[in-house]
């Protein structure tokens, strides 16, 4: 724990951009949001976006869903446990996972939902099904409608930050086409005695590429900016806070920030409430070669990554946050 951060309330601490600027045909707007994504991602690492094109009514519906399997008898819930996934798949009970650095569990449960490719699919054996959750037929639907709402959102996202890097705006397709990205939906219960040195999320950055957040049913996620302070992180209404992954961060090394950040408990008077939060980590396929780009060496810049591929640095990640034996 970084007992020297202070906390500020400041509320202005992410820049905003509008991916139909990017999508417009309006060269003039596209440049403008490349270069306010690509410096917002530089400097802070978190953006919040307008125009996602995910709609209000889907996400509506998803929160719906998410805080009815919540919902369940913990007997219920336990039914649809994969496994053999390191909580890849299905439920994880509270309690499972922690922060690398952290032995204290983070306060909370999970579902998480992975790519779905057909039966006959060269890459069927490496995506497990996933869970089926029976008491709630529209539950496994509405999961896949926003999987692949986020999946087009992400691409135009990557889209721009390849165009940013002075790479092919294609550059990402192939590498996140039926990538490994996991829609996960997190409920932090009710806080019911004093915690013992855990939060709700313990400090920490995310794994993948970028991170979609749609939502989130509390206030409580921080950022820790570059004056080593934490800040609240707000988006407004319509808006999604997206954030760069350690994959992309080693990519480009350290180019583009995976900022830490967290969730904080809180204030004691709204202990008796849950929260509630779904994002999704945008990852390519496993082969995904991380090796930092040439572009992003010199110099000034040393290299800082030794080579590794999407996959093994996901497997050596899982193990660190205890998913994984």
């Amino acid at each position: 724990m970084l007992d020297t951060i202070q906390e500020t309330k400041t509320m202005d601490t992410i820049p905003t951009v509008n991916l139909q600027d990017f999508w417009s045909g309006d060269q003039e707007l596209k440049n403008a949001f490349v270069n306010k994504l690509g410096e917002a991602f530089e400097e802070v690492g978190f953006v919040a976006v307008k125009g996602h094109g995910i709609p209000d009514e889907l996400i509506g519906k998803l929160y719906a869903q998410v805080k009815d399997f919540f919902g369940l008898p913990v007997a219920e819930k336990l039914q649809v446990e994969v496994p053999g996934t390191a909580g890849q798949r299905g439920y994880t009970s509270f309690g499972k996972e922690h922060a690398k650095q952290s032995d204290a569990p983070d306060l909370k449960e999970f579902f998480q939902f992975g790519q779905t490719v057909s039966a006959d699919h060269p890459l069927k054996d490496r995506y497990p099904d996933n869970a089926q959750v029976e008491q709630l037929p529209e539950f496994n639907g509405t999961l896949i409608d926003a999987y692949r709402a986020f999946e087009k959102a992400g691409g135009g996202l990557l889209e721009a930050i390849s165009i940013h890097l002075g790479l092919s705006p294609e550059y990402f397709v192939d590498k996140i086409h039926n990538g490994n990205s996991i829609l996960r939906a997190i409920h932090y219960p009710p806080i019911t005695e004093e915690p013992k040195n855990a939060i709700r999320a313990e400090q920490h950055e995310d794994i993948n590429l970028i991170t979609l957040l749609v939502g989130a049913s509390a206030e409580g996620l921080q950022l820790l900016n570059k004056q080593n302070k934490w800040v609240p992180i707000n988006a407004g209404p319509g808006e999604i806070v997206v954030n760069v992954g350690d994959m992309l961060q080693r990519l480009t090394n350290n180019k583009l920030r995976s900022t830490t950040h967290r969730v904080v408990n809180p204030p004691r008077e709204l202990w008796n409430t849950s929260r509630f939060s779904i994002p999704f980590f945008l990852h390519p396929t496993a082969e995904m070669k991380l090796n930092c780009l040439e572009s992003c060496v010199d110099a000034e810049h040393g290299l800082a990554y030794e080579p590794i591929t999407a996959g093994e640095y996901l497997d050596e990640r899982l193990r660190e946050i205890g998913l994984k034996k």
